[in-house]
């Protein structure tokens, strides 16, 4: 990846906070939500609870296509990420814990509640995997 392309890209990243992540339900339809998200460079992270359907998508089929944007009253100025790729739970005790500081540290709401045991599913999505 081009050097400049990936400093936009870190860039849009770190100027917002909530993202649209599409997943594919089973009849075919595509389910759009908005979430929250943090990343680790190139490599984002998403909190979703495993009996949600948005999980049960993914379990089925790890297809994602995320876009980061925002509202601006001039459609010339919209900038944005638009990607696909493969998401994945997190699987190790490590990544967990660097993920709950990173959220922490993005959102600090976060520090008040009981932290997520690794099987409440915090989602990976490494934009270095697919990127369109």
């Amino acid at each position: 990846m081009d050097e400049a392309i990936r400093a936009k890209i870190l860039e849009l990243l770190e100027q917002h906070r909530l993202m649209t992540a599409a997943t594919n339900r089973p009849d075919g339809w595509p389910q759009a939500t908005t979430v929250g998200y943090i990343n680790d460079g190139l490599t984002i992270y998403f909190l979703c609870g495993l009996q949600s359907q948005k999980a049960q998508n993914i379990a089925r089929d790890n297809r994602v296509s995320l876009t980061i944007d925002h509202d601006t009253n001039d459609p010339m100025a919209i900038t944005g990420l638009s990607m696909a790729a493969h998401a994945e739970q997190i699987s190790g005790q490590d990544e967990l814990a660097k993920v709950l500081d990173l959220l922490v540290r993005r959102y600090p709401g976060y520090a008040a509640f009981t932290p997520p045991k690794l099987e409440s599913s915090i989602i990976r999505k490494d934009l270095g995997i697919r990127t369109l």
